[in-house]
């Protein structure tokens, strides 16, 4: 990695985009270029049990670089933005300690924007707890449910419709785990990046019927790689329906399959539609969201991995002011 003339200047490089993309390939590409180290941004990447069906990188892969925040948690555990940017944090200063460049890559955008732009210091809520909320709701019913939570925190309860369960679920797990309103929470000083951080941001967004061939493609992989049995494995650890990592694309659709509810054809096809809409939505975030980013719509190539290169080369050798 280039040396900069403060001593202080700590870059950081950002490599996101929708799934399929290719923003993977493209981040260890600049890993072996420029002596990185590439650090998962991915909110299903993080979870062990889910080797095949979030796509996480292959030993191969591995090998040709250091890769961290990858199968790091349990799927009994929920990551959210805070607990996962506290642990990018910590990846990024061993990297700068080392003289290495933290290569953030992943589609999970608000792990993005808690990193880059900063989050409220709400403490991560316990999985019990969340269960524990969940089926409070169920037993009482939404109108009885709103109401106690106009009780307990009525700043936040002021804010939220009565029929958005999701919602409704977070404001109340927060309340009961910390005591606190989340409105309350989100009043405190936002936790932001040290001043001497500094973020080059690309955004890997190919044509979208090229993006949707690589989802319909990919997932095809997965089911010959195994996803089957990573789903069955998954499903004998009988964990709760809130759970995140029960949430991951494909996971429900092979569940069916796997009761014998469903065809395998029919939860292929479900899957990869899921697929292309969670990756349609990933775009329209990343393209309306995601705030000085540079836009790369275009094939990998090697003229593209060259101008790249150069650009972040400048961006080493001229960011610190």
């Amino acid at each position: 990695m280039p040396t900069p003339n403060k001593p202080d200047f700590q870059p950081v490089l950002i490599v996101a985009g929708p799934t399929a993309s290719g923003k993977s390939a493209l981040a260890l590409d600049m890993a072996n270029t420029f002596d990185g180290v590439v650090i998962n941004a991915d909110s299903m990447q993080v979870y062990k049990e889910l080797r095949v069906l979030s796509a996480r990188p292959d030993d191969g892969e591995l090998a040709r670089a250091p890769h961290r925040l990858y199968g790091v948690l349990s799927g009994a555990e929920a990551c959210s933005a805070g607990k996962w940017r506290e642990m990018a944090m910590a990846e990024i200063a061993e990297c700068h300690a080392k003289g290495k460049l933290p290569i953030i890559t992943g589609g999970t955008g608000m792990y993005l924007n808690a990193l880059t732009a900063g989050i409220a210091p709400i403490p991560d809520v316990p999985m019990r707890i969340r269960e524990t909320v969940t089926a409070e709701l169920a037993e009482m019913g939404h109108v009885a449910f709103f109401d106690k939570l106009k009780r307990d925190d009525p700043e936040t309860a002021a804010k939220l419709d009565g029929n958005n369960t999701q919602r409704m679920i977070r404001a109340a797990e927060v309340f009961a785990h910390t005591g606190r309103g989340l409105a309350s929470w989100h009043n405190e000083p936002v936790l932001t990046p040290p001043e001497n951080m500094f973020f080059k941001k690309l955004c890997y967004m190919p044509p979208r019927d090229i993006l949707y061939d690589r989802c319909n493609r990919r997932f095809d992989l997965m089911i010959a790689q195994g996803a089957l049995d990573e789903v069955r494995d998954l499903i004998a650890l009988n964990l709760p329906p809130t759970a995140p990592v029960m949430k991951a694309v494909g996971v429900r659709e092979l569940s069916s399959y796997l009761s014998g509810t469903t065809d395998l054809e029919t939860a292929r096809d479900l899957s990869q539609r899921e697929t292309r809409r969670y990756a349609k939505r990933q775009l329209t975030w990343f393209r309306h969201q995601m705030t000085d980013k540079e836009i790369i719509d275009t094939q990998y190539s090697e003229s593209l991995a060259d101008k790249l290169r150069h650009d972040i080369n400048q961006f080493l050798l001229t960011t610190p002011k």
